[in-house]
């Protein structure tokens, strides 16, 4: 029998109800935003009519379109925090077997789990006729899990812009991909995107010509800091 606080706990029905109809409506909107292939072309009561549910309950929830995109990706992205900060938090030691064994980075199934059960929303959102703004803070939420723990043990002195812009290519490159398996209906099976995210980022200019095109960061990082303190210095 369930104690006086767990009954306490436990979610009213109009707190089920409420959650119900708020997946309704993000349901809803991520078929619109499909259906019309323009957000901005995306009404209430458009969204209502696919939900079956009244303007007067959307209003209760929302105030208007901008307001519901804005909880769906507040609350993926707060979703998909912790495991993206799972794989920031993998050490070179597992990333180095990982690609020795050709298996995916610590993580990434996980993450890549969520993103398939949400699919219909991710895709509707970071895709073309979704909302541009949340790839950018879809890549400024990753930034500022992995900014830290790039640095650490960073061999490279003075180079904090070279950390960010090698930050912002990565996740680029990752969200990137990430986009491209929701817009072909994520066909291929997640732990196969999730090795190939993981192996990308390791093919270097040239690899798949047989002609592998080697770059010593290490000597040239320090002489690109310099210039670039020369270009701010005038």
């Amino acid at each position: 029998m369930p104690t006086a606080t767990q009954e306490r706990q436990a979610p009213s029905v109009s707190d089920r109800r409420s959650r119900r109809t708020c997946v309704a409506l993000r349901d809803a909107l991520a078929e619109e935003i499909q259906a019309t292939g323009d957000l901005s072309q995306v009404t209430v009561t458009a969204v209502t009519d696919r939900a079956d549910v009244t303007r007067r309950t959307f209003y209760s929830h929302y105030r208007d379109i901008s307001d519901l995109v804005r909880s769906v990706e507040n609350e993926m992205l707060q979703e998909m925090r912790p495991y993206v900060d799972r794989i920031c938090q993998t050490n070179l030691d597992e990333l180095e077997r990982s690609i020795d064994e050709f298996s995916p980075c610590p993580g990434t199934i996980e993450f890549l789990d969520y993103v398939k059960r949400n699919g219909s929303w991710i895709a509707a959102l970071l895709g073309d006729g979704g909302d541009p703004s949340f790839t950018k803070r879809l890549c400024d939420m990753a930034h500022e899990q992995a900014r830290d723990r790039v640095a650490e043990g960073f061999v490279l002195p003075s180079c904090d812009v070279l950390i960010d812009y090698y930050l912002t290519f990565v996740i680029s490159a990752e969200v990137g991909v990430l986009e491209r398996w929701l817009s072909g209906g994520m066909h291929e099976p997640v732990g196969v995107v999730a090795r190939m995210m993981t192996a990308l980022l390791f093919v270097r200019p040239g690899d798949l010509y047989g002609r592998p095109i080697g770059f010593d960061i290490a000597s040239t990082a320090p002489v690109l800091a310099a210039k670039g303190k020369e270009l701010l210095n005038g």
